[in-house]
């Protein structure tokens, strides 16, 4: 297995901040929504306190009067406008590589899943994990169905997907890729470890750990 973190390793910034603006520049999220999301922006970078549900339920909650197609279709468009653009070369250049050499190429990821299906399509990914809402009577309700796929629950995701599709104990994380300390759950699984353009708790741990650093370019 050949495993990806999405936001700031495969892409350049970070998909929910970037959905947070865009919704906001299409007169779709209100400037106060938008603010509760900045604030909570601010304590994800400073390690505080905050619950991975709440930044999804902000999000979400500013499409729950359209339907979940509308929704899908504002969540597309935003993928090919804003995020499409924004992949790394180096990203897409290792992932080729892996699929040439056999392996099975995963993306994990706490965005939403038509971001990440979208997302896992252009880096040629042979499955994806990532977050769900919610559906019902055909809207998105403001409520994550299961878990965020963040932190710890990113290998545990991954296991599911690989114990489903390849076989319980068939299968090993032989690499894997992220950029934020949250990932290091993800990265302490794989027989090698890469830290990509890592903040300070990241890059701290991969020096640490031996885990090789990567300075990939922005898209």
């Amino acid at each position: 297995m050949a495993v990806f973190d999405f936001d700031g390793t495969v892409i350049s910034g970070q998909s929910g901040f970037l959905f947070a603006a865009y919704l906001y520049r299409q007169h779709i999220s209100s400037l106060a929504r938008t603010l509760r999301l900045a604030w909570w922006g601010i304590r994800y970078k400073f390690h505080l306190p905050q619950r991975q549900e709440e930044a999804r339920e902000l999000v979400v909650g500013a499409l729950t009067e359209m339907s979940a197609a509308q929704a899908d279709e504002v969540m597309c468009s935003f993928y090919q406008d804003v995020i499409a653009p924004r992949f790394r070369p180096e990203a897409l250049a290792a992932a080729e590589r892996y699929r040439s050499e056999g392996y099975v190429v995963l993306l994990v990821s706490a965005t939403f899943v038509p971001i990440a299906e979208l997302a896992a399509a252009h880096l040629g990914a042979d499955g994806f994990m990532a977050t769900r809402m919610q559906i019902a009577n055909g809207h998105y309700t403001s409520h994550v169905l299961g878990s965020v796929i963040e932190g710890a629950e990113k290998p545990r995701a991954v296991e599911r997907w690989c114990d489903e599709h390849l076989g319980a104990g068939a299968w090993k994380i032989v690499v894997a890729y992220g950029d934020h300390y949250s990932d290091v759950p993800l990265l302490e699984q794989a027989q090698a470890a890469h830290a990509v353009c890592p903040g300070p708790t990241l890059a701290k741990i991969a020096r640490q750990r031996g885990w090789e650093v990567l300075n990939w370019s922005s898209a």
